[in-house]
């Protein structure tokens, strides 16, 4: 109780001058009497926000669980077709990669065939050579002394 709510209860009740017999007022009792209701439907009111505030917690906790649950199954499923993306994402890397292969394959071929083009052309020649080489050798005429 403050000091003014002390000094007022003994306020005079009625005018200056002769002396009148009173009771000191209890303001803070006429306070409390006139609160009082107002204050027991605000405890309804406070009772009654704990209990959705409780709901909305529970409801948020479900929601949660739901959140992480659906969470896990994307996670699931990703690992479940990470394969099948990865090898699609593979296909145009292989792809380059075997038309490269055959370029390359081509190329040799195309290389390997003009070797053995300019073999044929060179065989008669190098075969009339070794021919004589060998006559010259057996019959003795290229010893050298």
């Amino acid at each position: 109780m403050s000091l003014r709510d002390f000094l007022e209860r003994f306020r005079p009740t009625g005018t200056p001058g002769a002396a009148a017999t009173g009771v000191p007022a209890d303001r803070a009792a006429e306070r409390a009497a006139e609160l009082e209701p107002a204050l027991g439907r605000l405890a309804a009111v406070q009772q009654e926000a704990a209990r959705i505030r409780a709901a909305a917690d529970e409801a948020a906790e479900t929601i949660r669980q739901d959140a992480s649950r659906e969470a896990a199954s994307i996670v699931a499923a990703a690992r479940e077709q990470a394969p099948e993306v990865r090898r699609k994402a593979a296909v145009p890397g292989l792809q380059d990669a075997l038309r490269e292969a055959d370029a390359v394959r081509a190329a040799g071929n195309r290389d390997a065939e003009a070797v053995r083009e300019r073999a044929q052309e060179c065989m008669p020649d190098l075969v009339e050579r070794a021919v004589a080489d060998a006559l010259r050798l057996a019959t003795g005429a290229g010893a050298a002394p």
